[in-house]
């Protein structure tokens, strides 16, 4: 009997930081095991911005040839930056991003910086520009990209094809509870998520039924709170703060509908997990990834990212119960195309497979 094949999933960390990519990490990981293989995920280090070239470095050094007992590695699955710097003769990139701030973030990186700070961060753009590039075309040995929006993005900086695979939603207990009189976000609580603009758009609202509540913490937490206040909002919308894994299936399971409309986010796991929780997820047209799924008036909703725009769908979401049971079926539908069997397959392929 043959030996099952080592993989090893590669992300990368800051301390105490726990983002979407190292959830993607963890469940390719996890996925690859139902599917039989051996696998593993391996942080490599990040450190603090200003020393990404240490970062690069260390994870070029790093040796995933062999496992600890001499077992060869058979494969590498990467997904954002440092990790696709290390080396392997199967080497797949399964990319979420690029550090943003020298790419797409750039502009709004170095507003106020001064012409000395603007100049210093755009030789170390400059840097990373051309090291990424190297690492993506020589140093994989397939490309693909986990949206559209990632995939835009490379051609737009470096002109580096790249072949798009939507991650699946983590695998839980998803179910359908009904739909009830609130409307679900969780997200990191940031600025470029948008939840200030769920807020505002919640002040507009004709109805006043609906509630909102917003799971999860982070830096924009004490500036929601504190709007939320001035608007005159604390019997409607709600900071939940962290929620358990239980507790966030069962939001989905008994929400009217989801919203999600980040700023040009790389992918997200939210609208799938919305979709297999049977919800319409309201987006904006700017939102990248989740925009890329959701269809207007099919499975769920796209407003322009303005309050008066967003307050629109809130309330016709608020009025017809019926709009998001028949928008929630299609979405659960929609889910069914994204499974974790298929993009295993489609992973493991495009190791011994180069376009």
């Amino acid at each position: 009997m043959n030996a099952p094949r080592r993989i090893l999933v590669v992300t990368s960390g800051a301390l105490f930081v726990r983002g979407g990519h190292l959830a993607i990490a963890e469940e390719t990981a996890a996925a690859l095991r139902r599917a039989g293989y051996l696998a593993e995920v391996l942080v490599t280090p990040q450190n603090r911005f200003g020393r990404q070239a240490a970062a690069y470095l260390s994870t070029w050094m790093t040796d995933v040839s062999q496992t600890a007992d001499g077992h060869p590695v058979d494969q590498v699955i990467s997904l954002r930056f440092p990790s696709y710097a290390v080396r392997h003769p199967r080497h797949v990139c399964w990319l979420n991003h690029r550090m943003r701030e020298y790419y797409d973030l750039w502009e709004r990186f170095v507003r106020g910086l001064g012409r000395r700070g603007r100049l210093k961060e755009g030789v170390r753009r400059q840097a990373f520009h051309t090291v990424d590039h190297w690492l993506l075309t020589r140093n994989v040995t397939r490309l693909l990209a986990q949206s559209r929006t990632i995939q835009d993005r490379l051609r737009r900086f470096g002109n580096i094809p790249s072949e798009v695979l939507y991650p699946p939603p983590p695998e839980r207990a998803y179910r359908t509870d009904g739909y009830g009189d609130y409307l679900f976000a969780v997200s990191r609580l940031h600025p470029l998520k948008r939840l200030g603009l769920l807020v505002e758009a919640a002040a507009l609202m004709k109805d006043r039924t609906l509630r909102i509540r917003i799971a999860g913490e982070g830096e924009e937490g004490p500036r929601l709170a504190e709007r939320i206040a001035e608007l005159g909002l604390r019997d409607r919308v709600f900071l939940l703060g962290p929620v358990s894994e239980a507790d966030l299936v069962e939001h989905y399971a008994r929400c009217r509908a989801v919203y999600f409309a980040p700023w040009n986010e790389d992918y997200g796991f939210v609208t799938l997990e919305a979709f297999r929780s049977g919800k319409a997820v309201l987006t904006a047209p700017d939102s990248g990834g989740p925009a890329e799924l959701v269809e207007h008036e099919g499975n769920g909703l796209v407003a322009a990212s303005t309050p008066e725009a967003m307050a629109a769908p809130l309330d016709r979401l608020a009025a017809e119960r019926g709009l998001a049971e028949r928008l929630g079926e299609a979405a659960r539908r929609s889910a069914a195309r994204f499974t974790w069997p298929a993009t295993v397959e489609s992973l493991v392929n495009a190791a011994y497979n180069r376009p």
